[in-house]
């Protein structure tokens, strides 16, 4: 069975059989056509119409647009920073109550786990007495202005009195203060519970109940995950087309998306030598999962802010070191060299060397590379 190489090729191979043959008779008419049919070694082809069609050799128009092509490289999936809480224990002490588990959504303030510390009765009674002397100095100088008004008390009793009282006001918003960074709450004197700041899911939890832990110790991790950031590594050159704002095409197993540029850094990462960026991408149907890795395709800008011109990959040829494509002239091909830059899907950008407006040849134009191996180096 031949190859689709082979039955591809098989109509010049005996146009120019056919041609040989002829051309012993003396044939003008036919030497003409053999010449026709022989590549040339300036780059030049000449086929008929209907030998293109029997090569199935597509002829396409180059793309003309303003998108500079594509960087393709792999992104990592990470829960967006501004919308992630990790939440420790204030206090040192040991875990007695777990509300929520991993993976479970929970609402901003609601109390995910409490903790029993001889800390948090300290703060609580220290409350408990600063709330005590506060009322017992707001009194005293209600009593103190009721005399003062009589004209019993002096002024100075009376000053004395409004001091007191802006002092134990003070002390018990200190207090309060104090057990509010704790988290507060918690039931019992010496409990406090740890509470979520933000609303959102748990992706993460460290705590286990009974256990002792220590001050600052991390409890959980809540992400508000209706979005994620997508972290990414340029090398500095393509670092150096890439804007904030730059479209992405994300896709992972079954799965498709578009995010954007958020943040390039303005230097590189002295381990990898490459540039991060992060990009935010719209997860409010839950289809990307922090930690998976995704394969990216960054939209680049024209380099020079106009018109661009791609073509298909298949078109792409190399001979000689040179990358070339077949423009189609009235008699057959031309041999065109072109300068490409980066590709996009099946398309590669054109940076010089076509106009825009040719015709050129795309699948099966390997066929035309080899009958002009053939025109230069002879025939197998």
């Amino acid at each position: 069975m031949r190859s689709p190489l082979m039955r591809a090729a098989a109509p010049f191979a005996i146009f120019t059989l056919l041609v040989a043959c002829n051309g012993r008779d003396g044939n003008s008419a036919d030497v003409a056509a053999e010449e026709a049919a022989t590549p040339a070694s300036n780059g030049v082809i000449t086929l008929t119409r209907e030998q293109i069609e029997a090569a199935g050799i597509e002829l396409v128009r180059p793309t003309i647009g303003t998108d500079g092509g594509t960087v393709e490289l792999p992104a990592m999936v990470q829960a967006d920073p501004q919308r992630m809480q990790v939440i420790s224990a204030a206090l040192g002490g040991r875990v007695v109550a777990l509300n929520r588990n991993l993976g479970e959504t929970v609402r901003a303030g609601e109390a995910l786990a409490i903790i029993e510390s001889r800390e948090a009765a300290a703060l609580k009674s220290g409350l408990e007495a600063a709330r005590a002397r506060a009322t017992l100095a707001r009194s005293n100088l209600a009593r103190e202005q009721r005399l003062f008004a009589a004209r019993v008390s002096p002024e100075q009793d009376l000053i004395a009195a409004r001091t007191a009282a802006a002092e134990a006001n003070i002390a018990l918003r200190q207090a309060r203060q104090q057990l509010a960074a704790t988290g507060g709450g918690g039931g019992a004197l010496n409990r406090v519970g740890i509470t979520s700041p933000i609303a959102g899911q748990i992706i993460s939890r460290s705590a286990t109940l009974g256990q002792t832990v220590a001050a600052d110790a991390e409890l959980f991790r809540v992400a508000n995950l209706s979005s994620v950031s997508l972290a990414l590594s340029f090398t500095a050159r393509d670092a150096a087309h890439v804007r904030p704002g730059a479209l992405i095409d994300v896709t992972a197993a079954g799965r498709s998306g578009k995010a954007r540029i958020g943040f390039i850094s303005p230097a590189l990462d002295p381990e990898t030598r490459l540039v991060p960026a992060i990009a935010t991408i719209d997860n409010r149907a839950g289809q990307w999962r922090v930690g998976e890795t995704v394969a990216a395709a960054v939209h680049l800008p024209s380099s020079g802010g106009g018109n661009i011109i791609s073509v298909p990959k298949t078109a792409v040829q190399s001979i000689g070191g040179k990358t070339v494509v077949f423009v189609r002239t009235p008699t057959g091909f031309r041999m065109t060299p072109i300068a490409v830059g980066p590709s996009a899907g099946d398309k590669a950008m054109v940076l010089s060397g076509l106009s825009g407006g040719e015709s050129i040849a795309a699948s099966n134009s390997f066929i035309l590379k080899s009958e002009l191996g053939k025109g230069a180096g002879g025939d197998d």
